[in-house]
């Protein structure tokens, strides 16, 4: 063990370790993972690209530690229990580096972004000394060690991996001198990975917590790894401990349907958040902010004037940003929101092509209902046509924190209801001018985006004006309802021209074909029975199931031009646009 000279100043020493130390550590429960640690991993591929630094010896970072002065609110990495209850070193910085190492040479689970457990499998091909994450190709491709945690699981030496996964392969080609030479040297190199060598900077015991969550904050800045949401995350796990708690159980129970109907829980259809996306939330209605990156040194107790950061200012702020998680995390509040966005014609999750927009729409939804006082039917129609609006002019896409902050300054300071409503209707109406009814949004529905949210507000509004299926006469809102459809994808598109069709015209570009407005909602024996007809040959054979009152009413609904069975292709398009512009403002005036 190498140790820096010893110097008052410095409040961290220099440890050496190799891979396999580490690993007993953490299997024993020695090195531990304090809350203020963010709650993701890595990517699987980023895993890969980590085994192939390590395995070319090239270097992959120091890890930071902080040696623990009896901090009992610790997690311990993987699910299993561990040997001491209480680790002595806490990870600060490498806990994605370390979490991937532990879950692969351990063979073990580890808890996902989505709460969710599962396996780590990475492939290592002996022959060539290559990763890859594993797929199934690879499980069925016997040149390739599908799974390297295995080769640490059943083998105790390299030898005896050596000699089972030659044996494996000879069942299938013939092995050269030459092969087994590299094979022996490869997978040798790969069990050598265990003596890499880690240097680790110990911070000392005596360092308060706010200087260690300081330390880290500044570290992951440098290197641009972490958000402010995570940097405020941060600060919840020093100062307030079971705010961040209670954040990320919230959001952890919307990911999963309750046991007992008796339960309330955050679990819905529209969002499944993650603790910094309603940590937005919480500091909109606290503070009226939108750019994270000023709330970071509110919290931290800093005097706007003169910089000083004082322990009282620190607990005053908190204290606001626990009133408003209070109203954030209310499951009466939560539940109320989603009945506007389900009041304006949308139903789940597979409508919502931006999660910031909906949150921000919930922050509006609570300083109406919290601050004003506004009514539940005020509150229905005013946040509907705010999403919509929102949504369908991608105000909150992008750079938003700068939008977000002016919408929000100019609510601070209101005094009554009636300012706050007339406030939301008047950026509503500067954002949805006749222009954009008639130029803007036809222009974007210019598109053949899966995520478009300009279709998710037609598919709403016509949902909305109880539009039924094209050609049938169920209602839309059967294939929207995601309740309805708990095993698959619930808006199901088809072509109005059929794509053979169009490719045997010469219109062969995909994005062409996929245009927005060559889809409609559509029975699946429908579909089939148009298969790769025109609608020249369709129309007239469908037509016959209806009145002509009917099917007039159900074209005007889906913004089928008259006449449209004969267009051309490219006309269609351009006409139809225009009128499902039309079906989304109509849908948004019946708000």
């Amino acid at each position: 063990m190498n140790q820096i000279p010893n110097n008052q100043n410095i409040c961290f020493k220099k440890v050496d370790y190799d891979l396999s130390g580490l690993l007993h550590y953490i299997d024993i429960g020695d090195i531990g993972l304090p809350d203020i640690q963010r709650p993701f991993i890595w990517s699987n591929t980023k895993v890969r690209d980590l085994f192939d630094s390590m395995y070319r010896g090239f270097p992959v970072g120091y890890l930071l530690f902080w040696s623990n002065a009896g901090i009992a609110n610790t997690k311990a990495i993987g699910t299993e229990d561990k040997r001491h209850d209480v680790p002595n070193l806490l990870i600060v910085d490498g806990q994605q580096r370390l979490t991937s190492l532990y879950a692969v040479f351990r063979g073990k689970t580890i808890l996902d972004s989505d709460y969710k457990e599962r396996k780590i499998e990475i492939a290592f091909n002996p022959l060539e000394g290559k990763f890859e994450v594993t797929d199934a190709a690879i499980r069925k491709d016997v040149s390739w060690v599908p799974n390297i945690s295995d080769l640490w699981a059943f083998h105790s030496t390299s030898y005896s991996a050596i000699k089972a996964f030659m044996q494996r392969l000879e069942s299938n080609r013939v092995i050269t001198p030459a092969d087994e030479k590299k094979i022996a040297g490869n997978i040798d190199r790969l069990f050598d990975v265990q003596k890499y060598p880690f240097t680790a900077l110990e911070i000392s015991a005596a360092v308060e917590e706010e200087a260690v969550s300081d330390i880290f904050v500044r570290i992951n800045s440098l290197g641009a790894k972490l958000n402010q949401a995570d940097f405020i995350l941060t600060l919840l796990s020093v100062f307030w401990e079971d705010g961040r708690k209670q954040l990320e159980s919230f959001c952890r129970d919307s990911y999963f349907p309750p046991k007992t109907s008796d339960k309330p829980s955050s679990f819905n259809y529209f969002i499944q958040p993650h603790p910094d996306v309603l940590l937005r939330v919480s500091i909109a209605i606290g503070f009226y902010r939108g750019r994270l990156k000023s709330v970071y040194h509110i919290l931290r107790g800093k005097d706007p004037d003169t910089d000083e950061i004082t322990p009282q200012m620190r607990d005053r702020q908190f204290t606001i940003l626990r009133e408003a998680q209070e109203i954030v995390l209310n499951l009466t509040n939560w539940h109320s929101f989603f009945k506007c966005l389900v009041a304006a014609g949308y139903r789940g999750s597979e409508m919502i092509n931006s999660d910031i927009t909906l949150i921000y729409a919930y922050a509006m939804f609570l300083i109406g209902k919290t601050r004003f006082g506004l009514s539940y039917y005020d509150l229905e129609r005013l946040i509907g046509r705010w999403f919509i609006a929102t949504s369908i002019s991608s105000r909150y896409i992008g750079s938003f924190e700068s939008e977000v902050d002016a919408d929000l300054r100019k609510l601070k300071d209101l005094t009554g209801k009636d300012d706050y409503i007339r406030t939301l209707e008047n950026i509503i109406a500067t954002t949805l001018t006749s222009d954009f009814w008639t130029i803007n949004l036809p222009e974007r529905l210019e598109s053949s985006s899966a995520v478009n949210p300009q279709y998710f507000a037609y598919l709403a509004a016509q949902n909305k004006l109880n539009a039924p299926i094209l050609f049938s006469d169920k209602k839309i809102h059967e294939l929207l309802d995601p309740v309805l459809h708990p095993n698959k994808k619930p808006l199901e598109k088809h072509h109005i021209f059929p794509r053979a069709c169009l490719e045997r015209q010469g219109i062969k570009e995909i994005n062409r074909i996929n245009q927005i407005a060559n889809f409609a909602l559509l029975d699946w024996s429908d579909n089939i029975d148009i298969s790769d007809s025109p609608p020249s040959e369709y129309v007239p054979i469908l037509k016959q199931r209806f009145s002509d009152e009917n099917w007039k009413q159900m074209c005007d609904l889906h913004a089928l031009p008259e006449g449209w069975e004969n267009m051309t292709y490219d006309n269609f398009l351009e006409e139809r646009r225009k009128l499902m512009a039309n079906i989304i403002k109509r849908g948004y005036d019946a708000l």
